[in-house]
């Protein structure tokens, strides 16, 4: 059953987690690796998914998304393909249906794992 996807995003490189990250973060939740996305960066941390959007000619104004890894139901990843230079993570969830293009940069199968150590430990 294909379902369009609810959000979109692009994952270009790894990059250092951003320091400004911390005001955002609950008691016991840790930054795990973060990805710069087109405009601004998306952060894997030990409880959830937090994407950043900057937005607007100047990026001042900063769209937020918080995924907690609780409500993905299911994912899958697709490497990328010799005339396919992206590969795609896709996140099913609560509130639908998540498409992640990743930059050649990107090592999808770790992607693969953070995703199965944060959703399928005890």
């Amino acid at each position: 059953m294909e379902t369009a996807a609810i959000t979109a995003w692009t994952f270009v490189s790894e990059t250092p987690i951003p320091a400004d990250i911390a005001p955002m973060l609950v008691p016991g939740e840790q930054p795990v690796a973060a990805y710069k996305t087109f405009r601004d960066s998306a952060v894997f941390t030990n409880k959830r998914l937090i994407v950043r959007d900057a937005q607007g000619i100047t990026g001042k104004k900063v769209e937020l998304y918080s995924l907690p890894y609780s409500s993905v139901n299911m994912w899958s990843s697709e490497n990328a393909g010799t005339l396919d230079f992206n590969a795609e993570l896709e996140l099913w969830t609560r509130a639908g249906h998540i498409k992640i293009k990743i930059g050649k940069g990107v090592d999808i199968r770790k992607l693969d794992r953070l995703l199965a150590e944060v959703l399928l430990a005890d």
